[in-house]
């Protein structure tokens, strides 16, 4: 090959330079996805790359950077209306112009992000995991489970050392000292790529201890973490994450970020709280209801047993009146009884000795009659032998006999005996 076309790398690569900044000499607008990004002096240096929707394997990338001069600006403005914080993973709209250098190779200067993109593009993520959800039967299916009657077992999910846990334990430290609720915290990553696996190995653990150390499951599931950039919370909308926590046996609780902030975590969850600080808020609320729900039913089984009572004293008394009534008839109708088998016993008694007196008499002058003077008076007399009176002939033991009349005695002899027929 002749000598006069040979170019060394320095002519051939500043050739492309050239060509580069004839083709690309205006700025166009990129869609891409930060895969990383550092900033060094005020500069912010980027990796951009374009995923396979299918596959997500990387497909295209370069570098591409922020000069201070600018970046201070853009950055701010791109925060300032989207709460998104530019960092790596979110996927980006930015205007970009091509730069080559022979020296440091191919990339872009960013000259502007549309931050309504990123936010659309978040929007329509937390949309699509919503619509699958739904379309699953998953979004609905912890909250039909019942409130727990009474908390008493608590396994939590959060940050270590969050601020939003500091917040949280500050009231339930006071109740499980107080031993009215236990409570066992396992921690989590909740930002980054890994966050929802960190959240789902967390869980899976806790319970999994939990069944070793306590074997029923607990009352409640309480997830929190402190507010943060949209797109931190971003990492929170995971399909996988929100179907296993739907499909969890115990009511989920959630308080993640602030009033305004709302993750597909919030969408599943039972019971879906602002802040960590009103989670426990929730749960304090929920005993103190139940405590004075238990009061208010004492108090009225209370007053119910009093009424009962007055009542059946009421009803004794009533009972005592008409058991004294009818007693005191039954003793008066005896004592009726009494004075009346009295009187006829009385009468009786009289009718039977006036009856024997009058025996008596009649006994007595039926005595007197019979007397044996008044007999041989009527011209009877007595017979008698050997000196006994005698009433049959079969007691005559000899001929001499004695017949003893009113007036004397006649000795005799028995010549004949006739026996009557």
């Amino acid at each position: 090959m002749p000598e006069e076309f040979q170019l060394s790398l320095s002519q051939y690569l500043s050739t492309v330079q050239e060509v580069i900044q004839i083709a690309f000499k205006e700025p166009v607008w990129v869609k891409a996805e930060i895969r990383n990004l550092s900033i060094k002096g005020g500069h912010y240096y980027l990796e951009l790359a374009e995923k396979d929707e299918h596959t997500d394997k990387v497909i295209a990338s370069c570098k591409a950077t922020i000069w201070k001069f600018s970046a201070a600006k853009m950055v701010l403005k791109f925060e300032r209306e989207s709460g998104i914080e530019l960092s790596k993973d979110l996927n980006v709209l930015i205007k970009v112009k091509a730069r080559f250098d022979p020296q440091y190779g191919f990339s872009v200067n960013v000259e502007a992000i549309d931050s309504s993109y990123t936010l659309g593009d978040i929007a329509k993520r937390y949309q699509q995991i919503l619509e699958k959800l739904t379309t699953e039967g998953l979004v609905n299916k912890n909250k039909l489970l019942a409130t727990p009657f009474d908390i008493q077992n608590v396994l939590v999910i959060a940050p270590e050392n969050a601020a939003g846990l500091g917040d949280f334990r500050k009231d339930a430290d006071v109740l499980d000292q107080a031993s009215v609720c236990h409570f066992v915290y396992h921690s989590a990553t909740f930002q980054g790529n890994t966050a929802p696996s960190s959240i789902i190995e967390s869980l899976s653990s806790g319970l999994r201890q939990w069944a070793n150390d306590f074997g029923p499951p607990p009352d409640l599931i309480v997830i929190i973490r402190g507010g943060g950039a949209v797109n931190d919370l971003a990492y929170l909308n995971d399909y996988d994450l929100a179907a296993l926590l739907s499909k969890r046996s115990v009511p989920i609780w959630v308080g993640i970020g602030h009033e305004k902030d709302r993750t597909i975590i919030d969408e599943v969850a039972h019971r879906s709280f602002d802040t960590p600080s009103k989670v426990i808020g929730g749960i304090r609320n929920l005993i103190h209801d139940r405590v004075q729900e238990v009061l208010d039913a004492l108090h009225k089984i209370k007053l119910l047993s009093q009424h009962q009572i007055t009542a059946y004293q009421s009803q004794n008394d009533q009972y005592l009146k008409v058991i004294k009534t009818l007693a005191l008839n039954q003793i008066n109708e005896a004592n009726r009884v009494i004075d009346l088998m009295k009187s006829d016993t009385q009468y009786f008694a009289q009718s039977q000795l006036k009856l024997a007196s009058t025996q008596i008499e009649s006994l007595l002058r039926e005595t007197l009659l019979q007397n044996p003077r008044n007999v041989m008076a009527k011209g009877y007399g007595i017979v008698r032998s050997k000196g006994k009176a005698i009433r049959s002939i079969q007691q005559i033991s000899d001929e001499a006999i004695q017949v003893e009349l009113q007036d004397g005695l006649i000795e005799t002899k028995v010549t004949e005996v006739i026996q009557n027929d």
